[in-house]
């Protein structure tokens, strides 16, 4: 590719990053723009300020369970979207308090509580063509009319029957629906899809692995360098067929280059001794053509995943000087602790730099992007119980806590982990519908006495910033806004506001449950600054927390042992709360 005039890069620079000279003020899709940089262009609040933050509005959603996702303003209204049973409201911001427009119940089928994996949640909607656009978790996608709250139409997109839910948040690139499957635990043959947005017609399929025709991948074509059936001799035998690749993260778009980067998770099962091989494309990044799903390129993370390492977090698209050259480049905070900055254009590997605690690997050759691994390390039944692997399984950073990034610092804003765990992998055979795993792997906080930070990252030099250590894993997304102001929450219940340039806390507030959904800001109808965010406890930490749940006299679990007091300062919740000056 010849370089770009810097002429040419000023002008399409607002367009690829979404930050455009005015923000609208609205909150239209999940990561707000296309870019997934989560960046609001409003400046109200500033870190002056932001210590005169206070709520103005909260709803009860009715639902206890986990509260991810963020919400949506579309204009003059606000949407919410409910874990199970996926109810959506519609707010009206132009009256006192906010009253109900309309709520929409769908249809959806109780047995996929019972599938779904991490907790039954939601990660959010998307508006498009006049339509609020979002999945159930019962492998539905649901568009309703904006405006009347009238369904318009509903497809089945997953199947059940071979443990495929679907908690994600839909991406509209153009006139397509952009869909993906949870289900790695369940051995699923990972895919992604394209719907008409107009009908709900399934327009196209390409699964994750297997032949070329199934990926709809041509080697030689275009940049995908790809082997031919890449995905089907990567694999021993026939298990790429249940080798797993869900795709239950964020989605973006560059619209220039007309491809969606999507990240795929983690091979089936985890007992690598059962899947001999690179295992790919589980654990990558995916680029491809949304009109009909082509692949462009393909980069794995974590090839022969053996410790979980899902890559289904956020690609966060920015331009920006790596090396002393402007790069139109992709930035992704794996779970296996690396943070990678990648030519979006190629797939080329620019920078690889640990943002969290990593014993699994002694860094990535920069040359051929593959892990430098500690073979210690390395897991597998022959193995037997393989102890120190950090980060744990559930990542240096949750692929469900997206970051966010200011085109005023350059700087990158992420939750991290700090756990580390033991990993004995078990021999499974896989049914269909049911947990194809295969291993116990107990957890233990990491070195520092904190099993949580939030951080400002620098992504071309690969280097953290600043850090704000909390006890907790931190497990929220975040918001920047351009008045400096960043935020984000923690799983004991705090919500917090951070100088975006030196990371000095501003304000705090406790929002009655632990926040696991990623935090908007918006513009109202009366012309200030707000900002919303979800509080309720939930996707893993459900599981872990012990006793955080109140209406089943029967469900009172033990915590897990790392972490034995969390449920001291949460329950679980489903709150909306609205904050301002």
């Amino acid at each position: 590719m010849r370089p770009f005039r810097a002429a040419a890069f000023l002008f399409v620079l607002p367009l690829i990053q979404g930050t455009p000279q005015r923000d609208d003020g609205q909150w239209t899709m999940p990561a707000k723009n296309n870019a997934a940089t989560r960046y609001s262009g409003l400046a109200q609040i500033t870190p002056r300020n932001a210590p005169r933050l206070r709520p103005v509005w909260t709803f009860s959603t009715g639902v206890l369970g986990g509260h991810e996702g963020q919400p949506l303003v579309v204009g003059s209204t606000m949407y919410v979207v409910t874990p199970f049973p996926d109810v959506l409201y519609a707010f009206d911001l132009t009256h006192e308090g906010y009253p109900l427009k309309w709520k929409y119940r769908p249809d959806v089928n109780p047995t996929s509580l019972g599938i779904a994996c991490c907790d039954a949640i939601n990660r959010g909607a998307v508006f498009a063509d006049g339509k609020i656009i979002y999945n159930l978790l019962d492998g539905h996608t649901v568009a309703v009319d904006a405006v009347s709250g009238k369904e318009l139409w509903k497809t089945q997109i997953g199947d059940m029957s071979q443990g495929e839910t679907t908690p994600m948040a839909p991406f509209v690139a153009g006139n397509r629906v952009i869909v993906g499957p949870s289900g790695g635990e369940f051995g699923i043959w990972g895919w992604v899809k394209g719907l008409d947005v107009a009908t709900g017609k399934i327009l196209w399929t390409a699964h994750n692995m297997g032949p070329d025709s199934s990926m709809l991948a041509r080697p030689g074509h275009g940049r995908y360098t790809g082997a031919p059936n890449i995905g089907v001799t990567s694999w021993e035998g026939d298990s790429w067929r249940r080798g797993g690749a869900p795709v239950w993260g964020w989605i973006s778009y560059d619209p220039q280059l007309d491809l969606i980067y999507f990240g795929t998770g983690n091979p089936g099962p985890y007992n690598t001794e059962q899947r001999p091989g690179e295992n790919k494309w589980t654990n990558s990044v995916l680029a491809r053509r949304p009109g009909d799903g082509s692949l462009a390129w393909a980069y794995q993370f974590t090839p022969h995943d053996s410790w979980d390492y899902d890559s289904n977090a956020e690609m966060i698209l920015v331009d920006m000087v790596v090396g002393g050259r402007m790069r139109r480049v992709l930035v992704h905070f794996d779970k296996n602790g690396f943070a990678y900055t990648l030519d979006r254009v190629t797939g080329e590997l620019l920078v690889a730099e640990p943002f969290a605690n990593v014993t699994w690997a002694k860094g990535i050759n920069k040359r051929t992007g593959v892990p430098i691994l500690d073979t210690t390390k390395t897991t597998g039944v022959s193995r037997g119980n393989v102890q120190g692997i950090c980060p744990s399984l559930e990542g240096g950073k949750s692929p469900a806590s997206p970051s966010a990034y200011s085109p005023r610092t350059g700087l990158f804003y992420t939750a991290t982990n700090n756990l580390c765990m033991n990993f004995q992998a078990t021999p499974v055979t896989r049914i269909a519908g049911t947990p194809y795993i295969g291993a116990s792997t107990p957890y233990m906080p990491g070195p520092g006495g904190n099993m949580g930070e939030f951080i400002a990252w620098d992504a071309a030099r690969g280097r953290k910033v600043w850090g704000i250590k909390e006890k907790y894993p931190v497990w929220s997304g975040s918001v920047v806004t351009a008045g400096d102001v960043v935020f984000y929450g923690t799983l004991d219940g705090w919500f917090k506001a951070a100088d975006a340039k030196s990371g000095r806390q501003l304000w705090k507030f406790k929002v009655g449950s632990g926040v696991v959904g990623a935090p908007i800001s918006f513009r109202g109808p009366d012309g200030k600054q707000y900002i919303a965010v979800y509080a309720g406890i939930g996707g893993d930490w459900f599981l872990l927390s012990g006793d955080v749940r109140s209406d089943d006299p029967a469900d009172v679990r033990p915590p897990a042992d790392f972490a034995p007091d969390l449920a001291r300062h949460t329950s679980q919740g489903g709150i909306v709360w609205i904050f301002g000056l």
